[in-house]
């Protein structure tokens, strides 16, 4: 199987003070034995930049340098730019982030339906959490 991995999940797992942090670091072990973890660039772009302003440069560069090389990173195209962007302006919502609209766009062009995410934006557009929301 294959699973979605979102900027939330990634956070919790780096952030040693953030409330889903055990919960990540053990979700990702299990999921690092078992299943291929994908992303995109703009959840990498997201995820650094959050990063580095709440955890610091050296964070942020173990994230780009140590984390980020055990996922599939795929690059948003401008068809699915296009299409993100659509949907995000159509919703209406200041709740969901351009990149949320991206990677659920990105999730169902690539057939996934799980989301290793703390984010229950993706439960609502249809997408198996993982792990399960509190």
């Amino acid at each position: 199987m294959t699973v979605f991995v979102d900027t939330s999940a990634i956070f919790a797992f780096l952030a040693a003070n953030d409330v889903d942090h055990d919960r990540a670091a053990a979700t990702l072990a299990d999921l690092r034995q078992n299943e291929e973890l994908v992303t995109h660039n703009y959840v990498v772009v997201e995820t650094a930049a959050l990063v580095h302003s709440q955890l610091g440069p050296e964070a942020a560069r173990d994230l780009l340098r140590v984390f980020l090389p055990s996922l599939n990173v795929s690059w948003v195209d401008e068809r699915l730019h296009e299409a993100a962007t659509s949907g995000y302006l159509a919703a209406r919502r200041r709740d969901i982030s351009l990149v949320d609209w991206v990677s659920f766009e990105f999730m169902h062009r690539s057939g996934l339906t799980d989301a290793f995410a703390f984010d229950k934006d993706f439960a609502e557009q249809g997408f198996a959490l993982i792990p399960l929301a509190r």
